[in-house]
């Protein structure tokens, strides 16, 4: 092979490989962080002394795809203790930055305790995930917080209860925000502008397992 014709032939394998990694790079998808929290706003949870709910799954609805579960680590969490401002947190996922519809919090056990110390059976209607319609998005490289609001009822005088989303309670936050959304639409002050100030929740440890 002359001098000519290796120059050639490796100008060509070189060109090829950057095309080749342009390629890959041109495909990743930018993605960010969802956080999801869990609060509790008043129903009938002055009823109990405990009332904890598991979660081990994450599912989001883009608005341009299908819905989606994303597994998670499984955590457990005691209603009774996440009143007013506190929540604690779920899991962080990451998910391609885009705009999503709605998320869903599939339950997956409860066990309370009604605060005269005897049991109480706390149910999912219809064994279907509790379902926050707020719109959010996950921005690239940012991390959103989701905070899902649900409380458990008292179900007519059957001596059970259901736990039922707080869709007015629902908070959507952003990294680079000092806005919070509820319910996917924005809180401002009575003359219309975007509030500056953030109320730090009060932030309490989930229970594993």
């Amino acid at each position: 092979m002359n001098r000519r014709t290796f120059l050639q032939t490796t100008t060509g394998i070189a060109a090829a490989s950057t095309l080749g990694i342009a390629g890959c790079v041109g495909t990743a998808s930018a993605t960010g962080t969802l956080a999801t929290r869990v609060s509790d706003r008043p129903g009938d949870i002055d009823d109990f002394q405990r009332c904890a709910v598991t979660v081990r799954e994450i599912r989001v609805k883009p608005v341009d795809g299908d819905l989606e579960t994303h597994g998670v680590e499984e955590t457990t969490l005691d209603l009774v203790d996440l009143q007013g401002d506190r929540s604690a947190l779920v899991d962080e996922v990451e998910l391609d930055a885009s705009e999503y519809e709605y998320l869903q919090l599939p339950v997956t056990d409860t066990e309370a305790t009604l605060a005269d110390g005897s049991n109480a059976t706390v149910e999912v209607p219809g064994e279907a995930p509790l379902k926050f319609e707020a719109t959010f998005e996950v921005r690239e490289d940012e991390r959103t917080t989701f905070t899902a609001d649900f409380t458990p009822v008292k179900a007519g005088q059957s001596g059970k209860y259901v736990l039922q989303p707080v869709a007015e309670e629902v908070t959507v936050r952003y990294a680079d925000e000092t806005t919070a959304e509820t319910a996917g639409e924005p809180t401002g002050t009575a003359d219309g502008t975007t509030t500056q100030s953030e109320t730090t929740a009060t932030e309490t440890t989930a229970t594993e397992g």
